[in-house]
């Protein structure tokens, strides 16, 4: 009797070693449309700065991840439907989404800026938006401030911001307003960028761009927070933080 309790015991304690190995599976929501934070390569796969972000997070957090692609304006929506548990896509700390989604500490902060050719320059100024056509990113905090603020312009709204470049360069909009490394890396230095600029000021206003850029969650997962809150800390003090940031930049961009 002794021997077949000590048997159940002993294979009790295998059945909770095994359950305690499991990893924590999550999925995480990415763009794949918005280098060089996020593209996808010729080979098909997804790559860039919040790509490499997200593996790290995972990895750090010993979290076993599938990422899932998704339109950047579908993306609080699928959040909240469950269609994945985090979202790594560049979303900015703003008032307006912290109304329906809570979000990590920020993971970088970068200024966004306006793009149009450098020979006609739309230099931020009321005058200068008349009768101008400015392409946004749809459901964007660029969306949202352009709307507001661009008067005398026509707002003209893209779900991804490559097909914005590509009118752009085709002469069907005057002028993007994206952020400003983004810009730089996906349009200024590629060939169809060649002979425009970045131009105007570098618009930071936190109540439409908020406080930088972070990690986005279902309202009141406090663990998952405090998890990714710790695992952004942890990359940041070894060093991998820095190594992800120097594939993509040459300057700090965690920001001030």
């Amino acid at each position: 009797m002794k021997l077949k309790l000590l048997g159940l015991l002993t294979a009790c304690s295998f059945a909770a070693s095994a359950i305690a190995a499991e990893p924590l599976k999550l999925r995480v929501g990415v763009e794949g449309a918005y280098p060089p934070f996020s593209s996808v390569g010729p080979d098909g796969k997804l790559k860039g700065f919040d790509i490499d972000i997200a593996n790290a997070v995972c990895a750090q957090m010993g979290a076993q991840c599938t990422q899932v692609q998704q339109d950047f304006d579908g993306m609080i929506p699928a959040l909240q439907a469950r269609k994945f548990d985090f979202i790594v896509a560049s979303l900015s700390i703003t008032p307006e989404r912290q109304k329906v989604v809570d979000f990590s500490d920020k993971y970088y902060k970068t200024p966004n800026r306006l793009i149009t050719k450098a020979s006609a320059p739309i230099d931020g100024s009321p005058a200068s938006f008349q009768g101008k056509k400015i392409g946004v990113q749809r459901s964007t905090i660029n969306d949202r401030f352009a709307s507001d603020k661009f008067a005398g312009a026509t707002i003209v709204r893209y779900a991804k911001q490559d097909e914005i470049y590509l009118d752009l360069a085709a002469g069907r909009v005057d002028a993007t307003l994206v952020d400003a490394v983004a810009g730089d890396a996906g349009f200024l230095k590629t060939p169809a960028g060649k002979g425009f600029a970045l131009t105007g000021p570098s618009y930071v206003d936190p109540a439409y761009f908020g406080l930088g850029v972070g990690i986005a969650m279902r309202k009141g997962d406090e663990a998952l927070r405090t998890k990714l809150n710790a695992a952004i800390k942890a990359i940041r003090a070894s060093g991998e933080y820095k190594k992800i940031q120097d594939r993509y930049f040459d300057f700090d961009v965690y920001g001030q």
